[in-house]
């Protein structure tokens, strides 16, 4: 709660200026003393037994706090229960609302004896419960705190002076004392927030020395409102005023605000130039790198002491699945489906197209092979043949989801990716890398929810909490790309680049006639990494009817299967082992 100063519109000026009326001119006509009931119309004849009156005597002190007492008369019919109720929180402006401090509530009967009170407060309003069975008179006593306020060049006295009785009180009298006269007055009554007048009002005749109000024939739940001007800086004290909350409030767009949405912001910026710094490592890279790898991939200067042979040199000595793994940083189906045509050209495997009728799905039968001596496996690839094959040394494409060849493959991703530090291309496991940056992101983001919440609920800072939401969400979308290539790395992804562009634009004639069969098939794993399958295919296919062979030891066809079939052939097996892979459930999201 705090408190602030209003200036008030020119209607309530108006309301005060109300109070030039006409039954003070009354009153300064008799010329008589002024005393609290004077010039106070009499209330409507009745016999006394049965009419409840109120007479409010409220002493306003110099510090603005009102001191009330009330003397309540219920006749010779007094109720089990009486219920006295009071605005304690009223509307103030667009966004705020003004509060009335009610305390020291008390009440004694007509000999002095205290009456049981008990209150509830709620909505706005504080119910004053008062045993009064049995007893004629009540009178009740408290104290009000925020009921004053400087308003223009004065001090005005607002306050809902009777906020709902529980009974009709056929007469209740207001009467204001304070250290100065007042200057205008003004009341209303009825239903809450009605603009009729209350029954009369004066400032107690020529002296003007207090002001009065009466209202008659108060029914439950009718209210009487009263206003009192006095001179300016002559009674102390300013109105409680609390923010109301709403949305528009709690997510406020202030100096402060939006100061610390801007620092609070600095977070993903910083992240974001550091990815920038970090991925400039791997342009700079392809900038002055790359032409080294944009060459024919061959080492023509003879290969086991045979001089014209011709052997296939990756860049940097690179497997297919080792350069898959590098480019995205992950280990995804496209590069399990290009190690097993690896492993396959390499002689590690055979693949076997199985006869199938003309329009039915097409099978193929993987073979195990012994494998040449001089081309050790990696870590990876050994786990990938016995996820294969493992127990057997045959194994149908259409059977590898039913063998547990889905459950094996992850082992195979982990050893790729630790494959990716230990020849030292990345500092930490890309996939664990990615996960830990994806765990603070979201943890991040919940933490900026949550947050965004409380300050919404207790505060006007929410729209600061905004900034964390936002850097967690820029935190969990950037941690794809967390994974940083050490220098090392990014000299291979440049030389891996650099092979790329050579087999987006290299054609045949780069490669002796007699080498080009063995050298195109060694190319094909890394053409399925790239996307060019059905190019190197296509000059495989070519190569291999230029050399009149029928076929390629390491892919095997049915028999009325031709090399011109080859491009479609081996086109289908990757589709279909790629549809193996992503239906196991370590892959399947990254189709």
């Amino acid at each position: 709660m705090w408190r602030v100063r209003s200036t008030r519109a020119a209607t309530a000026v108006a309301a005060v200026c109300l109070a030039l009326c006409a039954p003070a001119a009354a009153g300064a006509r008799d010329g008589a003393a002024p005393s609290a009931d004077a010039s106070l119309p009499a209330s409507l004849p009745d016999d006394g037994r049965h009419r409840t009156t109120n007479d409010i005597r409220l002493n306003l002190g110099e510090n603005g706090v009102l001191h009330a007492e009330e003397s309540i008369a219920f006749g010779q019919d007094p109720p089990e229960e009486f219920v006295r109720t009071f605005a304690v929180r009223e509307p103030y402006d667009a966004e705020h609302s003004r509060l009335y401090e009610i305390s020291g509530i008390s009440a004694v009967d007509g000999s002095g004896r205290e009456i049981p009170v008990s209150t509830e407060e709620g909505g706005g309003t504080l119910d004053v419960r008062l045993d009064t069975a049995g007893r004629s008179e009540a009178v009740l006593r408290y104290t009000v705190r925020g009921a004053v306020d400087p308003v223009g060049g004065g001090t005005e006295l607002e306050w809902t002076a009777v906020g709902g009785y529980s009974r009709t009180v056929a007469e209740t009298t207001v009467v204001v004392d304070a250290a100065v006269p007042p200057m205008a007055l003004s009341c209303t009554a009825g239903q809450v927030r009605s603009s009729i007048y209350c029954t009369s009002s004066d400032m107690g005749g020529h002296e003007a020395v207090r002001a009065r109000f009466l209202q008659t024939d108060m029914e439950p739940e009718e209210s009487l409102h009263i206003v009192v001007g006095y001179p300016a800086d002559t009674i102390g004290g300013e109105a409680i005023v609390e923010r109301d909350w709403s949305l528009q409030s709690a997510f406020a767009i202030t100096p402060a605000t939006a100061t610390a949405f801007g620092l609070l912001l600095l977070v993903p910026v910083g992240v974001l130039i550091a990815l920038i710094r970090i991925r400039g490592r791997d342009e700079r890279a392809l900038r002055t790198e790359a032409a080294a790898g944009d060459s024919a991939p061959v080492d023509a200067s003879g290969a086991g002491g045979e001089a014209g042979s011709v052997r296939f040199r990756p860049p940097d000595g690179v497997h297919p699945g080792q350069i898959g793994t590098l480019i995205d940083e992950q280990a995804d189906v496209v590069d399990i489906t290009a190690t097993v045509v690896d492993l396959a050209v390499r002689g590690h495997l055979t693949i076997r197209e199985l006869p199938h009728a003309q329009y039915s799905a097409t099978d193929w039968r993987l073979d195990k092979a012994a494998g040449p001596v001089d081309d050790d496996l990696l870590g990876y690839e050994r786990l990938l043949l016995d996820a294969l094959f493992q127990h057997t040394h045959q194994v149908k494409l259409s059977e590898l989801s039913r063998s547990g060849f889905p459950e094996r493959l992850a082992e195979v991703r982990e050893e790729l990716y630790r494959d990716m530090v230990r020849l030292k291309w990345f500092a930490n496991k890309p996939n664990v890398e990615r996960n830990r940056w994806t765990t603070a992101g979201i943890g991040i983001t919940a933490l900026g929810v949550v947050l965004t919440v409380l300050l919404a609920v207790a505060t006007q800072w929410a729209f600061t909490a905004l900034a964390v939401v936002i850097a967690g969400a820029a935190v969990t979308v950037g941690a794809q790309y967390m994974p940083a290539k050490t220098r090392q790395g990014s000299v291979v992804f440049a030389h891996t680049m650099g092979f790329r562009s050579y087999l987006l634009s290299a054609g045949a004639e780069d490669v002796p006639p007699a080498h080009r069969v063995s050298v195109f098939s060694r190319y094909l794993p890394y053409a399925v990494i790239f996307d060019t399958v059905d190019r190197w295919a296509a000059i495989l296919a070519s190569a291999s009817s230029e050399c009149a062979a029928d076929g390629l030891p390491w892919y095997i066809g049915p028999d009325d299967w031709r090399m011109q079939d080859f491009a479609d052939s081996i086109r289908s097996f990757a589709l279909t082992l790629t549809g193996v892979i992503s239906n196991t459930r370590q892959f399947r999201t990254l189709r």
